[in-house]
């Protein structure tokens, strides 16, 4: 017989945890990234919007995750899709008002769901107060003479992670550093001005009822003393595993920890519709390995660190298992949960970017989510969307199309095809997005891939997420803990969870191995019959023990 994948009903009741397990809500939290531009227009400018977002939080207490994570939405003049902040206390027009960001917080958290938001620490806006006043500028910015006999030449050859040189010269003759745009420049942590700021850009927003903080650039605040040459010609990586001298420095710890003091002074006090509860903080960390990733989730500091290494490994068993293996085994050594990510407003979706189509990113979403720790979905791939890699080069708006630099990930066409509006309908203008246009172009055959047209249809992908963050919420054993391998045939991954198998085929071609046991949900239909099991190529299957 065939066994098709279950579809357990969605359900809002939150996961007790085991007994002897570790506090925390974050430790095997489900959470859902909001590019805000990208999500749900509500005044039909063509752009995403916090009202809009607002409004489609039941769409997100309904799929089944925990919480919410907002890209920024600060005032900012949108030179890098608002990670260049020009007043990080402010609500852009673009996105409304303070109160929308209020409103939102508080109607997540009538929802069950917390809210994330992203902080900017490594560099501002150029249009910051700060940097246009030039006395302040040179004081809390990282301002260096140029080389040569005039200054003409950088002082380093540091080069921008967007493309080109890392350093732009000013008309006073001097040169400030721009790790990414030049209209990013970098802060200079070592001025005490810096920390006092973001301490209280932090209360800020914690007093607004906010769950904790993605910090953008967690490795990047701190540069090594002298700021030395790096002698060599490869260009620094939007997410990699170089040994820089401006990344993963040892100084950012330091400002980790103090981070840290400062969301636990809050974690006793009750949110806003919420029960006393710990306020977190997320690293954006690009580290050249998992130790060094570990460092940034010791107890005293941060709360999380994105797993990259998961997301840019090779879907091949040997390189996915060795991948978990290390990373569980780093991030164990300091007591904190793994995180696990398959695609986000940097990189390729991975429906495009690990080959094989929709069964293969299907199969890669149920291994991440039958993972110990903590997993994040970018907004659209509970749809099953594809990379658009076809945009006209005039309606891009990715800085490093501008510099002539791909992004990482395998970005074929840079950094705005992840970031195309997402279809809610299939007959309205823009699939539903808002009532005017998208600030970029959709697919033609995205109505489609909309909630509309996959809501109810126990074949989508969109039910199939819906039924995987089910069932997650209702096993204890897929969550934060333990994870023990088992044998299997050659490239077929299979593990243990308390309670529940998972396998994965990564070949493009079926595997049968001995029936494992009552199957739970699979990314695609299994064959099941005289005791043995049959894998369809690029699959993952959860069994009951």
């Amino acid at each position: 017989m065939t066994q098709e994948l279950t579809s357990p009903t969605p359900t809002t009741a939150r996961r007790t945890p085991e007994p002897g397990r570790a506090a925390g809500w974050w430790r095997d939290a489900v959470i859902y990234q909001v590019y805000v531009r990208s999500f749900a227009d509500s005044d039909g400018d063509g752009i995403g919007d916090l009202r809009g977002a607002r409004e489609r939080l039941p769409y997100l207490a309904e799929l089944g995750v925990d919480a919410v994570w907002l890209t920024p939405f600060y005032a900012s003049p949108q030179a890098d899709g608002g990670y260049d902040v020009a007043d990080y206390r402010t609500v852009d027009p673009l996105f409304g008002e303070l109160r929308d960001a209020e409103e939102l917080i508080r109607a997540a958290h009538g929802l069950g769901l917390r809210v994330i938001v992203d902080i900017v620490p490594n560099h501002t806006s150029d249009r910051h107060p700060w940097f246009q006043d030039p006395g302040l500028a040179r004081q809390r910015y990282v301002f260096r003479p140029g080389k040569g006999a005039h200054g003409e030449l950088p002082p380093n050859d540091w080069e921008s992670v967007f493309g080109g040189p890392a350093w732009t010269r000013t008309d006073r003759g001097d040169w400030y550093l721009h790790l990414f745009a030049p209209e990013q420049p970098d802060l200079d942590w070592d001025n005490p001005d810096v920390h006092e700021e973001f301490a209280a850009i932090l209360r800020f927003w914690l007093d607004l009822g906010v769950d904790g903080f993605r910090v953008d650039v967690a490795h990047g605040m701190v540069k090594a003393a002298g700021l030395p040459d790096i002698g060599h010609g490869e260009q620094a990586k939007l997410i990699g595993n170089q040994v820089l001298p401006f990344f993963d420095q040892d100084g950012v710890h330091a400002i980790h920890r103090t981070w840290r003091r400062l969301l636990d002074s809050y974690s006793a006090v009750p949110g806003q519709g919420t029960p006393p509860a710990e306020r977190i903080g997320v690293a954006e960390a690009w580290a050249p390995s998992p130790e060094r990733l570990a460092l940034y989730v010791r107890p005293d500091e941060l709360h999380q660190a994105f797993n990259f290494q998961f997301l840019t490994a090779d879907w091949q068993a040997g390189a996915l298992r060795t991948v978990i293996d290390a990373s569980l085994a780093a991030t164990a050594s300091v007591g904190a949960p793994t995180t696990w990510v398959l695609s986000n407003h940097d990189v390729v979706r991975h429906r495009t970017r690990l080959g094989g189509g929709l069964p293969r990113a299907r199969a890669a979403t149920l291994l991440m989510l039958a993972l110990p720790g903590s997993a994040y979905v970018y907004q659209g791939e509970e749809l099953g969307l594809p990379e658009v890699t076809d945009l006209p080069d005039e309606v891009r708006q990715d800085p490093a199309f501008f510099r002539g630099r791909p992004a990482a990930g395998g970005q074929d066409g840079f950094r705005d095809g992840c970031r195309v509006p997402i279809p809610w309908t299939g007959d309205e203008p823009s699939y539903g997005f808002g009532p005017g246009g998208s600030w970029l172009p959709q697919p033609a055959d995205w109505g489609g891939l909309s909630v509309a047209a996959q809501h109810g249809d126990p074949s989508s992908t969109l039910e199939f997420y819906r039924a995987a963050l089910g069932l997650r919420r209702q096993l204890p054993g897929l969550g934060d803990g333990e994870l023990s391998w088992r044998p299997a045939p050659e490239e077929v991954l299979a593990f243990a969870r308390p309670g529940v198998l998972c396998t994965v085929n990564t070949l493009g071609r079926p595997v049968e191995l001995p029936l494992p046991g009552r199957p739970l949900l699979a990314s695609a239909p299994v064959t099941v019959r005289d005791g043995a099991a049959v894998l369809p190529g690029d699959s993952c299957v959860w069994w009951a023990l």
